[in-house]
């Protein structure tokens, strides 16, 4: 998660319990002394944190730092197994809550985050955020970007099947239609990377489930609501109908998150149903490409539709690392208005500690229109109890778009693995 430029000419060994992407190059342990302020980032956010690595670099021209990138699923896997090592590395990317096993409040309760409550940008972080950042009175990380989960499109796609961004359920799968006459599916899926396989049924239980029961994620931590008894229930039957009306790729167990990424960059599909830092992606993979997004509906009531939005990337500081001083000036640059901006000038979200200097890519004006009207909710596994939740649903998603499990099987699935937290 963090790397100074220098890291980008010299491959940095990962100090994670398995091999992960860096950035390039060559190199062995020996490259990185113990002075060296090692980072490790979600590979999704490579352009962001090359912005704030080397404007604090610019800033710091004494600062040694090393960024190794790698995978959402690497990273919950691996990240802690290396910290309880004691070989993780300084700064890296965590989630909020409990929803996996590198999520904040897990890896706190596991005395492997140092607390941050005396930083400067504790006292700037939104209201509405802090729960993202704190367990108890402390501050366990620096938020970094404001995401949503919808439906990222290609205007060119869009524009050859004859299609305009859907309001509704019925306009939605009228836009299915309408993209396999056109020869293209609507959304690119590739379930085979695990992650991935949760964000259609949040973008639909954002309505289904929260536009009527705002408190609904409160209610099932006190024991009075399930997923089987909920709206849950038919986000998952509307993410079978979505499948099996072709709206998403013919094989999505056959395909990744790159290969979903691709088939957007390429035209081969209209758009993905992703985060919404996913559009640096496609438009890395095809410059000059121009975007567009949408919040997914999940019914015929417009004014209904809500939209998965949340602080989605976050960093901690190794409670036992050997180079803390700078590691704690690190993110104190990055929960400044320079490090947010950087952070987020060209990644597809927005600073999760706002500032009047930040300007919005167009691409994303639907979620700060949703932000505005109040018609965002958190993404759902930051308020399940325990990380096995998350994991049980990537297992369970895949079974339902197989064929190998069905709704009611699924719905139990998850609330047997609740209920064990």
């Amino acid at each position: 998660m963090t790397t100074l430029r220098r890291a980008c000419a010299t491959a940095v060994v990962t100090s994670l319990a398995m091999s992960l992407s860096a950035c390039g190059g060559s190199g062995s342990p020996s490259s990185i002394d113990d002075e060296t302020l090692e980072v490790t980032a979600n590979i999704t956010d490579r352009a962001a944190m090359k912005a704030v690595v080397a404007a604090f670099e610019r800033e710091n021209p004494q600062a040694k730092i090393a960024v190794t990138y790698a995978g959402t699923d690497q990273l919950q896997s691996a990240l802690p197994a290396g910290l309880s090592s004691g070989k993780g590395p300084d700064v890296f990317t965590v989630w909020p809550g409990y929803g996996n096993p590198a999520a904040v409040r897990t890896l706190e309760a596991a005395g492997r985050l140092a607390d941050l409550s005396g930083l400067d940008f504790v006292r700037r972080v939104p209201e509405d955020t802090k729960w993202v950042t704190r367990v108890g009175g402390s501050t366990y990380a620096v938020p970094a970007n404001y995401s949503g989960i919808g439906a990222i499109y290609s205007k060119k796609a869009m524009r050859d099947i004859g299609g305009t961004s859907p309001e509704t359920w019925d306009e939605l799968l009228q836009l299915c239609d309408k993209a396999r006459a056109g020869g293209k599916v609507l959304f690119a899926l590739g379930v085979e990377t695990p992650w991935v396989t949760q964000l259609a049924d949040y973008a639909l239980a954002a309505t289904t489930v929260y536009a009527d029961h705002p408190d609904f994620a409160t209610e099932m931590s006190n024991g009075r609501a399930t997923f089987a008894d909920s709206g849950w229930r038919k986000a998952l039957e509307k993410y079978v109908e979505l499948n099996e009306r072709g709206c998403f790729s013919s094989n999505p167990a056959g395909g990744s998150y790159e290969t979903s990424i691709q088939d957007v960059a390429e035209g081969r599909a209209v758009g993905v149903v992703q985060v919404a830092s996913s559009t640096s992606a496609i438009t890395a993979a095809a410059p000059g490409l121009q975007l567009g997004m949408f919040a997914l509906p999940a019914g015929n009531d417009a004014a209904k539709t809500h939209m998965p939005g949340a602080v989605s990337a976050a960093y901690g500081v190794n409670s036992h690392s050997s180079n803390k001083e700078l590691a704690l000036k690190f993110v104190e640059f990055l929960g400044s208005d320079t490090g947010q901006n950087l952070y987020n000038q060209d990644s597809g979200t927005l600073p999760a500690i706002p500032n009047d200097r930040f300007t919005a890519a167009p691409v994303l004006k639907p979620l700060v229109e949703h932000q505005k009207a109040g018609t965002t909710v958190p993404f759902m596994d930051q308020l399940w109890p325990n990380p096995q939740v998350q994991q049980e649903h990537f297992v369970q998603i895949q079974a339902l778009l197989s064929g190998r499990a069905d709704v009611d099987g699924v719905l139990t699935a998850l609330d047997e693995t609740y209920q064990e937290g």
